[in-house]
């Protein structure tokens, strides 16, 4: 596995008892597992971050497979959207939090390992610290700033960083550990601008997508701490689900790396927010955001609103807001002569993010009277139209 206090922990104390043999018995079966192995993986501690598609099937067979202690980090509730690949949660979960109704679950699924759940956000004040007591990581996150700031710091606590990331019918799982190869930086040294890469919530997943990705690195997990076989260190595995195929791309570590090469430069956790162009939620609250009970009453007052969707065509094709003009983000740019300069424009989205970034751009192109409306459609649907699809 790793250079830690693991090899230590795995001695006097940790042996297997008569339930743990009954349980655990076909892995004791195993000659690459047999009683060291699970005294291995009942030593091991285990940190996954993020419960959402890759974090709930990781969760569930790592509890299964007794890794000794799990570390669960999130902050989320359950939506009804998520029940659709999230396996961990069912129907009456729905609003509770996610880590509340993890703990329930895996705890179910093994009453024998140890549970230790982190209600918050993971971020530069607190992701050092909380690292350095796991042995190694799972990353289940599905957001840019968070993947760049557990890569940064397992590689300062030299720490193995099991990767997942998943969009609509493609997945990839890899093994980044800066003192042993390429870290995330090496693969991905810069972030794709704000608003380019859509998220899941904006493209779609399969189903079924997460779990498969989810099982392999809860699989990489299980190799790094039993010892066995190869690990996905300066490999890149890709999966497409509609072709059933598997690709494998080798990766180099770079040897300019800010974070993991020899002559680093980076000592220490950054803004990570910052370094990937997102906004601050608070940033210009007042100038910019504008919420939906406000947009309402405008609409009401006949003020000639017009109201721009900066979504997808799918998600158009989903609900939109009456009489929207629709302007996909990436099309914004070459279509700025659709809009007047002079109107009074609010810009919405999903969730109130690629608005922001689009109410940004066209600021500066010299559209003075335009807002973003807070929360998206989904907050409109929530709080002002209910008969509007939540997605």
């Amino acid at each position: 596995m790793t250079d830690t206090d693991a090899e230590s922990r795995s001695g006097s104390g940790a042996d297997l008892s008569p339930e743990e043999i009954r349980r655990y018995s076909r892995h004791l079966l195993m000659p690459e597992v047999d009683t060291e192995g699970q005294v291995r993986l009942k030593s091991a501690r285990v940190l996954v971050v993020g419960l959402g598609g890759l974090g709930s099937p990781v969760a569930m067979y790592l509890a299964a497979a007794g890794v000794g202690t799990l570390g669960l980090v999130d902050f989320d509730r359950v939506d009804e959207s998520n029940l659709q690949r999230q396996i961990l949660y069912g129907q009456a979960d729905i609003g509770r939090p996610k880590l509340e109704v993890a703990l329930s679950r895996l705890s179910e699924i093994n009453p024998l390992i140890e549970l230790q759940g982190h209600p918050l956000r993971l971020d530069s004040t607190n992701a050092l610290e909380l690292i350095r007591d796991y042995d190694l990581i799972v990353d289940g996150s599905d957001n840019f700033p968070t993947r760049y700031l557990i890569n940064d710091a397992c590689v300062l606590a030299r720490r193995p960083n099991i990767y997942g990331s998943i969009f609509r019918f493609e997945g990839q799982v890899s093994v980044f550990w800066g003192q042993r190869g390429p870290c995330y930086r090496c693969l991905y040294p810069e972030p794709p601008p704000p608003g380019e890469v859509p998220s899941c919530a904006e493209g779609g997943v399969l189903g079924v997508l997460p779990g498969i990705i989810g099982s392999l690195q809860a699989n990489e997990a299980i190799k790094l701490i039993l010892k066995r076989g190869d690990p996905l260190i300066g490999r890149l595995v890709v999966f497409d689900a509609l072709a059933l195929e598997f690709r494998e791309l080798r990766l180099s570590k770079n040897v300019d790396c800010p974070v993991c090469s020899e002559n680093a430069t980076q000592q220490e956790l950054i803004d990570y927010e910052a370094f990937c162009g997102v906004p601050s939620p608070a940033a210009d609250k007042d100038e910019i955001n504008v919420f939906p009970r406000k947009v309402k009453n405008w609409l009401d007052s006949d003020r000639g609103l017009v109201l721009l969707d900066v979504r997808t065509r799918r998600e158009w094709e989903i609900c939109r807001l009456e009489n929207a003009l629709l302007i996909p983000l990436g099309e914004l740019a070459h279509r700025l002569g659709d809009l007047d300069p002079d109107s009074e424009i609010v810009v919405y989205c999903h969730h109130g993010t690629r608005s922001f970034y689009a109410v940004d751009f066209l600021r500066q192109q010299g559209f003075s009277k335009i807002w973003n409306l807070a929360g998206g459609i989904d907050a409109w649907s929530r709080s002002i139209d209910p008969e509007i699809p939540i997605y």
